[in-house]
């Protein structure tokens, strides 16, 4: 629960950063708007469009009577509309840093400059970090799609899919809304796609904290946009911490904003109890001399 309470006060601390530094606000919000309005446009095609869709997937219950026709198909509109927006919450945050990684960039390393200690760069032109997140992002797309293909059918059990499986989806949604978003500041530290998963799988009730809150924000319209500035300030405090550059994420789980010093260890320490192993990888270490490209998928 520690974990848990950290990783809300990491996105807590991110937007506190970029209120206090108002300029790179109004600079992080740009790509968002983009994002937002090709997002709005497509939900609204879905919902003119899902009844529809219903309708042509399933003409075997077109001489079904009233009202089971309505109630069967209208449930299934529903379901295609919730995947859909399953979908348009987990691939905005990976759209919205593909269209705006210049401006994310320069915001998360303006946020390691201001917390102090070495601001990495990665060193590589501006086409080549596009590509590797484009690449990274359909990974985890796929990962994505997999997993929401499975909670979509789990869906139609009775009782645990209108309880259980929406409560899953919202955590694997902010699991991995939390690595897309960690990954602006690791792949500046030279850490790959499958590095990045282990050291979150690490710690699993921190990544949960951080993105859950934002994947349930991001449901409301508008919100998304002016949360994802500080989202990216806040996920940026959290991989300095958990790469040992200003100090222990058990320390922010405990409740301090302002993570003080302390060995670079928290990617290896034990993880909350049954979650798994922790990853091998070392503190302040991580990621150094790697090339993203040599990253296994």
């Amino acid at each position: 629960m520690r974990d848990l309470a950290g990783g809300f006060r990491y996105l807590v601390s991110g937007q506190r950063w970029v209120v206090g530094h108002g300029r790179w606000l109004g600079f992080g919000l740009l790509p968002g708007l983009v994002s937002l309005l090709l997002y709005a446009g497509a939900l609204i095609a879905l919902g003119y469009g899902a009844d529809d869709l219903t309708a042509w997937a399933t003409p075997f219950a077109d001489d079904w009577s009233s009202p089971w026709i309505g109630l069967f198909r209208g449930f299934l509109t529903f379901l295609v509309f919730s995947l859909g927006l399953f979908l348009a919450v987990i691939t905005f945050t990976a759209v919205t840093l593909l269209i705006g990684q210049p401006f994310y960039e320069s915001l998360s390393e303006q946020v390691d400059r201001s917390e102090g200690g070495e601001v990495p760069e990665s060193g590589l032109p501006l086409w080549r970090e596009l590509l590797i997140s484009a690449r990274d992002s359909l990974r985890i797309l796929a990962r994505v799609a997999l997993y929401g293909i499975l909670l979509f059918a789990l869906g139609f059990v009775p009782v645990i899919g209108q309880t259980v499986i929406p409560a899953l989806g919202f955590c694997v949604s902010g699991f991995f809304l939390t690595q897309e978003l960690t990954s602006v500041a690791l792949q500046r530290r030279g850490v790959g796609l499958t590095d990045q998963l282990a050291l979150l799988r690490g710690r699993r009730m921190l990544a949960l904290g951080f993105g859950v809150p934002l994947v349930l924000s991001f449901l409301v319209p508008l919100v998304a946009v002016f949360l994802m500035p500080g989202a990216v300030a806040g996920a940026t405090l959290m991989v300095r911490d958990l790469t040992g550059a200003s100090g222990d994420a058990d320390d922010e789980a405990d409740g301090h904003d302002e993570a003080p010093a302390a060995p670079g260890a928290a990617a290896a320490a034990t993880p909350a109890p049954g979650f798994g192993p922790p990853p091998v990888m070392g503190g302040p270490d991580l990621g150094k001399g790697r090339n993203p490209y040599s990253t296994p998928a």
